[in-house]
C-alpha cells in the first residue's frame, strides 16, 4: 500500500521517539532521585545532530532577547543604588529612612501586579504583552528625572515595579515552554548571570554620570534616569515585534522535521500551552505544601538580596571608601555573584542535583552576611559583602520549579508565587536597615541569617519530598498497578502513543504519576 503523507510524519515521529528512548534512558536510583541511567555511556541525553541545529537556532533567536531583557530590567531597577552618590539626595531632599522607602516601595508595585499578571499573561501573546510593558517602564523611569520630593520619587518607583513585574514571569514561562527540563537550569543560570552583569555595568555607568554630573544643567542621575529609559522604550519596540514566543514561532523558521521535533521537547516538558486559566491547577497547587516551601525559600532570601542590591553602595561608604571607590567596588561585587551562580549551575547540570546545591548556595550566602557582621569596619568587610550572593540559591528554585511542576496554569500559579515571595522579601529586606543602626544594622544581619539558615533546610525538606514521590511512583509502575489519575488517564499507560497523549492533555504532575521528578 502506498505511504501517505500523514503515515509519513507518524513515522518520522515513532522513528525520533524510538532513537531519543535508545540515546536518554531514564531511570531513578534507590534513594529514589532522578537520575540517567548507571551506564556511562547513557548517562546524558544523546541530541540527534538535527536537534543540535535545532537547539542552536533556538539559542540564536531568543536568548540575546532575554538577555537584553533581564539586563535591562535589573539595571533600570538598581540604578536608584548609585543615583545616592550623584546628587539624588540632594535635588529631592530625601533622607536615609524615606530612601528605604523609595528602595522598598518598587517591590509593593511589583507584588500588586502579580495576580493580574497570571491572567493576562496567559491570554495575550508573550512578545506583544511584554513589549508593551517594556515600553511603559522605560517611559515611566526616564519621567523619574522630573521627580523633586520624596513623594514624587514614591509614587514613580512605585509605577516603575508596576511595569516591570511583567518581565520575569513572561521569561520564565518561555523558557519552560521551549527549552528541554536538562536545559533550563543553564537558560535561568544565564539570566540571573545576565543580571549581575547588569549590576557591574551599572557599576561603570554610576562612575560615568558621576562624570557628567551638572552637563547641560542636569544631576548624574538624572541622566541616568532619561538615558536608560530611553534604552528600554527601544528594546520594548524590538521585543513587540520580534521576540520568538511560541515554541513553532515563525521566527525560528522550522523544517518539518524539526517542528516533529518540537513536539518531542513539549512532551518532555509535559508542558502544553493554552489561553483557559484552568482553576482545578490552581486548588491543587494551593494544596501541595511544596508551594508554601517555595515560597518562603523565596521571601528569606531575597531578604538579604532587597537589602544589598540597593544599600551596597552605602554599605561601602561606611567601610571608610569615597564615593567613587564606594561606585567601583559594586563591581567586583557583581563578578563574586556571576562566580557564585556560575558554581551553583555547574554542580547542578554536572550532578543533576538540585536540592543540595540550593542548600549549600544559602549556607554561602549565610556566611557571607555573618563575616560582613562581625569582621572590624574596614575593606576587610568586602570579603563578607562578596559571598552575600543569593544568585545560586534563587536560580535553583526556579529551575526546581520549571523542573518538577506541569500543567500550563500550575505552572505559572507557581510562578507567580515565587515572584511573589520575591517582591515580599525584597519589600521587607531594605526596610530592616535602620538608619539609627548604622553601620553594623544589627538587627537586620541577624535577620538575614536566620531566613538563609531557614531557606536552606525548605531546600533540604523539596529534595526529600520529591525522591520519596519518585520511589512511590517506580513501585506502582514495577508492580503494574499505578492508581487513576484525577483528569480521568488510563490507570496504567501501556505503550509510547499513550504517553505521548498525557502531556497533550495538560496534565499536572501529580496526576501523571509516570512523571519523575528532579530532586
Amino acid at each position: 500500500m502506498k505511504e501517505t503523507p500523514r503515515d509519513s510524519h507518524i513515522n518520522s515521529q515513532k522513528s525520533h521517539t524510538e532513537d531519543r528512548e535508545k540515546n536518554a534512558s531514564i531511570i531513578v536510583d534507590n534513594e529514589g532521585d532522578y537520575n540517567p541511567s548507571c551506564d556511562k555511556k547513557n548517562t546524558k541525553f544523546i541530541y540527534s545532530p538535527e536537534e543540535k541545529r535545532l537547539l542552536r537556532k533556538i539559542n540564536i533567536t531568543t536568548v540575546p532577547f532575554i538577555c537584553s531583557i533581564a539586563f535591562l530590567q535589573y539595571i533600570d531597577k538598581i540604578i536608584l543604588n548609585f543615583s545616592t552618590v550623584i546628587g539624588l539626595f540632594d535635588d529631592t531632599g530625601i533622607d536615609g529612612n524615606q530612601f528605604s522607602w523609595v528602595a522598598s516601595i518598587f517591590f509593593f508595585g511589583y507584588l500588586l501586579f502579580q495576580i493580574p499578571n497570571q491572567y493576562l499573561m496567559q491570554k495575550f501573546p508573550i512578545s506583544k504583552y511584554l513589549g508593551t510593558f517594556l515600553i511603559l517602564w522605560g517611559v515611566n523611569l526616564g519621567c523619574t528625572a522630573l521627580a523633586s520630593n520624596f513623594s514624587q520619587l514614591l509614587a514613580l518607583r512605585f509605577l516603575q515595579g508596576f511595569f516591570e513585574a511583567a518581565a520575569y514571569p513572561c521569561i520564565q514561562i518561555l523558557y519552560s515552554t521551549i527549552y528541554r527540563r536538562q536545559e533550563q537550569v543553564v537558560l535561568f543560570g544565564i539570566m540571573l548571570i545576565t543580571n549581575d552583569v547588569g549590576f557591574a555595568f551599572g557599576g561603570l555607568v554610576g562612575y560615568g554620570f558621576l562624570n557628567l554630573d551638572g552637563a547641560y544643567g542636569l544631576r548624574g542621575w538624572k541622566w541616568c534616569m532619561i538615558i536608560l529609559g530611553c534604552v528600554t522604550v527601544g528594546m520594548g519596540i524590538a521585543t513587540f515585534f520580534f521576540l520568538p514566543d511560541t515554541p513553532k514561532s515563525r521566527w525560528f523558521r522550522l523544517t518539518h522535521e524539526q517542528s516533529t521535533i518540537v513536539d518531542d521537547r513539549l512532551r518532555d516538558n509535559q508542558l502544553v500551552p493554552n489561553k483557559v486559566v484552568n482553576f482545578n491547577h490552581i486548588w491543587e497547587s494551593l494544596k501541595e505544601a511544596r508551594l508554601y516551601c517555595y515560597f518562603l525559600i523565596c521571601i528569606l532570601i531575597n531578604l538579604e538580596h532587597g537589602c544589598l542590591s540597593i544599600f551596597s553602595t552605602m554599605i561601602i561608604k561606611t567601610m571608610g571608601f569615597s564615593d567613587m571607590a564606594a561606585i567601583l567596588l559594586n563591581i567586583p561585587l557583581a563578578f563574586a555573584s556571576i562566580l557564585t551562580t556560575a558554581t551553583a549551575i555547574y554542580f547542578s547540570h554536572r550532578y543533576n542535583e538540585n536540592g543540595y546545591v540550593g542548600a549549600v548556595a544559602c549556607i554561602v550566602g549565610l556566611l557571607g552576611v555573618l563575616l560582613l557582621t562581625v569582621l572590624p569596619t574596614g575593606g576587610v568587610q568586602l570579603i563578607g559583602l562578596y559571598l552575600t550572593s543569593i544568585g545560586g540559591a534563587y536560580t535553583i528554585g526556579l529551575t526546581m520549579i520549571s523542573n518538577n511542576v506541569c500543567g500550563y496554569t500550575k505552572k505559572i500559579f507557581y510562578n507567580g508565587t515565587y515572584i511573589t515571595a520575591y517582591c515580599l522579601g525584597c519589600f521587607l529586606g531594605p526596610l530592616m536597615m535602620r538608619e539609627n543602626e548604622a553601620p553594623r544594622y544589627l538587627s537586620g544581619m541577624i535577620g538575614y541569617i536566620v531566613g538563609m539558615l531557614i531557606a536552606a533546610v525548605l531546600f533540604l525538606y523539596l529534595r526529600w519530598s520529591y525522591a520519596r514521590d519518585n520511589q512511590y511512583r517506580l513501585r506502582l509502575k514495577a508492580e503494574n498497578k499505578l492508581i487513576e489519575a484525577p483528569s480521568s488517564l488510563p490507570s496504567f499507560v501501556k505503550n509510547q502513543e499513550q504517553q505521548q497523549t498525557i502531556a497533550e492533555k495538560d496534565t499536572t504532575d501529580r496526576q501523571n504519576l509516570h512523571f519523575l521528578y528532579r530532586p
